[in-house]
């Protein structure tokens, strides 16, 4: 069991990813997040992360995809990846939190 961790500019650009992460391999998604500050007297991008689950082959397959497909259309600096094998139960408990339900 693992857990994959995508963050990249664009809610489109998450979704555009996942797409593509899911076709490549057996996952399932836990939760998507916007991270986004209240004060808007900055203009800042508005930044997704998505979290999801299955073996470790198969996220470590759908991250690399995913990470591809975010490349499309952010630049390198923009795109997070992350991918950890074999977590904790409180970890798991702690990516099923969520903005949007799944």
């Amino acid at each position: 069991m693992a857990i994959g961790f995508l963050e990249c500019a664009g809610y489109g650009a998450l979704l555009y990813a996942m797409d593509k992460a899911c076709k490549a391999a057996e996952i399932r998604i836990l939760g998507i997040d916007t991270i986004n500050p209240k004060d808007t007297s900055a203009f800042i991008p508005l930044t997704a992360q998505v979290k999801f689950e299955g073996t470790v082959s198969q996220v470590k397959v759908a991250a690399e995809v995913a990470r591809d497909a975010a490349l499309e259309i952010n630049q390198e600096h923009e795109v997070l990846i992350a991918v950890i094998e074999n977590p904790y139960e409180g970890t798991k408990k702690l990516a099923q939190i969520s903005k949007i339900n799944i």
